[in-house]
């Protein structure tokens, strides 16, 4: 996905954020609920976020993480503003309790 720049008839890339959970053996259906619904609310309350998809694993390979976030952002300063924002850090603290892995990467695109 590209953004045109109106101004210099151009077009700009965007941010793209990917993160990849891997859930603890003691993690439950009502955390992973929890986690669904706090990252559900994100897009309507941070108006910084273009793009947010996220779900579970179907293939559930030895190499597989349990669930993935890709969301999409104007630039970098815009997904920064959305990993300090309020909001976020509340489902940061879930995902800190529930998981024993997160990865992420993060690229123009």
């Amino acid at each position: 996905m590209l953004r045109v720049d109106l101004n210099q008839q151009g077009v700009l890339p965007m941010l793209k954020h990917l993160v990849f959970f891997k859930f603890k053996e003691t993690t439950g259906p009502a955390d992973i609920e929890r986690l669904t619904e706090g990252l559900g609310k994100l897009p309507a309350r941070i108006e910084l976020i273009r793009e947010f998809v996220f779900g579970r694993d179907i293939i559930h390979s030895d190499r597989s993480y349990d669930f993935a976030l890709v969301s999409m952002f104007d630039d970098l300063e815009a997904m920064q503003a959305y990993q300090v924002h309020p909001d976020h850090q509340r489902v940061v603290a879930h995902v800190k309790e529930i998981c024993s892995s997160v990865i992420a990467v993060d690229f123009e695109c």
